[in-house]
Order: structure tokens, then C-alpha cells, then sequence
């Protein structure tokens, strides 16, 4: 094929990809800025560092509310329709958050968004699978964590800039019109189930419904108990204990590590420089390197930058141990993301994915209790020391199963959802 065709046929290819990053950068930099201009504005109410704590908790409770239903709704539901209303809602509920001097309105309209962003996130994973062909999936999902590191930087940048300038409201009111412009991206976007939902009927969603979703999903689970092992694993390593140890980081840093605030302002900016150049080595290597070492790899390395951090004693050490963890970030991400979209079936994306936050938003709640117990009970220490070691321990568990020669297949075939059941 010639070199223009090449370029010709890659372009096209990459058209709608490219055109849905760009809506995901945007709504990606616009969280950055709400997340820290909320935290602010609450604050500034209520002079409360509860106040605040509470908004975290909201987040897990609210993906524990709308995970056990959301997938039978996703699955059923034409999923760009939904992205669009899930978009424009959230948007809509975001520019109301500055209206309202109630603090208990706040936290209502804040759950009513988490429970939101709980649904978007399987419907855009749905999306995305259906969108993007196999062979594409790594390059575009190493592309979208390059994506996200950016935004980790450039959103509370720009929001630092909006307080100099505005104040955490206007900020409040850029994330709002962040959303509404990612809902008019999806507007452009192919409707790939445009006839799919016309004319079928759409069963009312009961609790008998309900319980046979979760039903088909044991049911799948149960045949493909590999899949299942990488998914809980990954979920417990990457999330669950990374945000239980991450709930004591700055008091670990400020009373274990003896660091000033300004200190542990660097130690954020040395985190988010690795993710920067993780993500962006990765999207340059992402062809090259095997699916199953970017999940492995990625996730041990992850763990071991927890490790230095936990074991560190000086500001240097931590920095490396900061650096280290963000680095391989990335590559875990895209390789687990890439995993999940070729082994779960496109049509129960909705309910594994749901289902799949569901176990982790329970989890997450309490193993972020038992840590935080922990630190009351014994010290902030021994809580960050004994969950890093567990994290640790999970992660070489995890590497161990993905590296392992007999499930090579998972690892090489694009479209392994379609036999991954006869393979368990």
C-alpha cells in the first residue's frame, strides 16, 4: 500500500478515537478543577477538615448506590444517547453547586453527580470497546492515560490560576461548561447502536431483573475464573489499597516524614511529573512491549514505588518513592484496560463493569476504615507499612498470574472475549 494511502487509511481510522480523547481530555482537566475548587469552597464554609473528609466518603457511597442497578440499565440503553444525558445532567447539576449556601444541598447534589460519573464509566468503557477495533485498543488506551497524567497536571494548574484571578465558584462554572462540551463532542460521534434499541423491548428493570443480572454475570465469571482473578486482583492492588494508603498521605508525610507543607507540594509535583513521562514512554513503547509485562510490570512497579515511599526517611528517598509509583501507572492502566476490553463480552460490559465497582467501592470503604483505625489505634506508621506490604505482596501475586506461560493466550489474542470462556 502506498505511503499516502497508509496516512489516508490511519487518519480515518483514527477520526472518531481521536475526536472521543478529545472529549475525555476536556472532561478530565474540568474534574481536576471541580475537585479542588469544591474541596475549597466547603472549606471556606465551614472551616471543618470533616466537612471536607465527607466529601470523600460521598464518592464510594455513591458508586456503592448506583453500581448494584446501573450495568442492566447500560446494557439495555443505547450508550451514546446515555454519555450525552449523563454529560448534560452532570453539567447541569455541577453549575448548581455554587447556588446553594446549604451544606447538606451540597453534599446532595455532590452524591446525585458521583452517582453520575459511577454510571458514566461503564457506559463509556462500553463505548469505547465498541468504537475502537482490537488492534487499536493499546495504543489508544495508552494515548487516553497520557491523557489523564496531563490532566492531573494541567487541571490544578488551571484551577490555581481561577482562584488568582475569580474565585472557586468561576471554577465550579468552568467544569460545569467542561461537561457540557464533552456531551457536545458525543454529539459527533458515531451512534454505533443506532437501530440496536428501536424496536426491541426494553424490559422494565425489577428486582427479579436485577437478580438476573447479577445471575448472568456469576455465570460468566464462573467460566472464565481467570479473567475473574485478574480483575479483583488488579481492583485490590491498584485501587483499594492504593487509596486506603493514600487516605493517610499527608499525615504520614507530615508527621512520620517531618515534611512541611511546601514539601509535600513537591513530593505532588515529583508524582505528577512520573506520571507525565510514564504515560508518554509508554504511548511510544506500547506497541512493542506484551500486554501481560505492562500489567505485571506496571503493577509491581507501582507497589515498589509505595514500598520506598513507605521505608523512606528523607525527602529525597520519598521523592523517589513518589516518582517511582506514577511512573508505572500508566503502564498498568493501559494494560489492564486493554485486558478488560478483550476478554469481557461487549454486550455485558454495562453489568460486569457495574458490578466490578460495585465490589470495589464496598472494598474501598473498608479497607480506608480499617487504615484509618489503624492509624488511631496503633500509628500512622505501622497503617501505611502494613498496607504498602500488602499491596506489595498482592501485586507480585498479580504478576506472578499474568506472567505465567500457560495463559500467554489472554495475552495474544485481540479477540478473546469471544472464546474466553472455553479457555477457564
Amino acid at each position: 500500500m502506498p505511503i499516502n494511502s497508509k496516512m489516508k487509511s490511519m487518519l480515518e481510522s483514527w477520526k472518531y478515537p481521536s475526536l472521543l480523547l478529545f472529549g475525555i481530555g476536556i472532561s478530565n482537566v474540568g474534574a481536576w478543577i471541580y475537585f479542588i475548587a469544591l474541596n475549597l469552597i466547603v472549606l471556606d464554609m465551614t472551616e471543618s477538615a470533616l466537612a471536607v473528609s465527607i466529601l470523600y466518603l460521598i464518592r464510594p457511597i455513591a458508586a456503592m448506590c448506583t453500581n448494584s442497578w446501573s450495568g442492566s440499565f447500560i446494557d439495555r440503553m443505547n450508550k451514546r444517547s446515555l454519555m450525552i444525558g449523563l454529560h448534560f445532567s452532570r453539567a447541569f447539576l455541577i453549575f448548581l453547586l455554587p447556588l446553594f449556601d446549604s451544606l447538606i444541598y451540597m453534599y446532595v447534589l455532590v452524591f446525585l453527580i458521583n452517582m453520575g460519573n459511577s454510571a458514566f464509566y461503564p457506559t463509556s468503557g462500553t463505548y469505547i470497546a465498541k468504537l475502537v477495533p482490537p488492534e487499536m485498543r493499546k495504543r489508544f488506551n495508552a494515548v487516553n492515560s497520557l491523557i489523564g497524567s496531563g490532566a492531573f497536571m494541567i487541571g490544578p494548574a488551571i484551577a490555581g490560576l481561577l482562584f488568582l484571578i475569580g474565585s472557586p465558584t468561576s471554577a465550579i462554572y468552568i467544569n460545569a461548561g467542561a461537561l457540557a462540551i464533552a456531551g457536545l463532542v458525543m454529539l459527533l460521534m458515531p451512534n454505533l447502536e443506532k437501530d440496536s434499541f428501536m424496536e426491541a423491548d426494553i424490559e422494565r428493570i425489577s428486582w427479579k431483573v436485577l437478580k438476573q443480572d447479577w445471575g448472568v454475570v456469576i455465570t460468566f465469571y464462573r467460566k472464565a475464573l481467570y479473567v475473574l482473578a485478574i480483575c479483583l486482583l488488579f481492583s485490590v492492588v491498584m485501587v483499594v489499597m492504593a487509596t486506603a494508603v493514600d487516605s493517610l498521605e499527608a499525615a504520614f508525610a507530615r508527621v512520620v516524614l517531618g515534611l512541611s507543607e511546601s514539601d509535600y507540594g513537591i513530593l505532588v509535583s515529583v508524582a505528577g511529573a512520573g506520571i507525565i513521562v510514564g504515560a508518554a514512554i509508554n504511548v511510544i513503547i506500547v506497541k512493542r512491549v506484551a500486554n501481560s509485562i505492562m500489567i505485571g510490570v506496571g503493577t509491581l512497579g507501582v507497589g515498589v514505588g509505595y514500598l520506598i515511599y513507605a521505608f523512606s526517611g528523607t525527602f529525597a528517598i520519598a521523592a523517589v518513592g513518589f516518582f517511582v509509583l506514577a511512573f508505572f501507572i500508566a503502564f498498568a492502566n493501559a494494560g489492564y484496560t486493554t485486558f478488560y476490553q478483550n476478554h469481557i463480552p461487549v454486550d455485558l460490559m454495562g453489568r460486569v463493569g457495574s458490578i466490578n465497582g460495585f465490589i470495589e467501592a464496598s472494598l474501598t470503604m473498608f479497607a480506608t476504615i480499617v487504615v484509618g483505625v489503624a492509624a488511631e489505634w496503633i500509628s500512622i506508621e505501622s497503617a501505611v507499612l502494613g498496607g504498602v506490604i500488602l499491596m506489595v505482596l498482592l501485586g507480585v501475586v498479580l504478576c506472578a498470574c499474568v506472567l505465567l506461560p500457560s495463559k500467554k493466550r489472554y495475552y495474544e489474542m485481540p479477540n478473546a472475549h469471544n472464546v474466553v470462556a472455553s479457555h477457564d
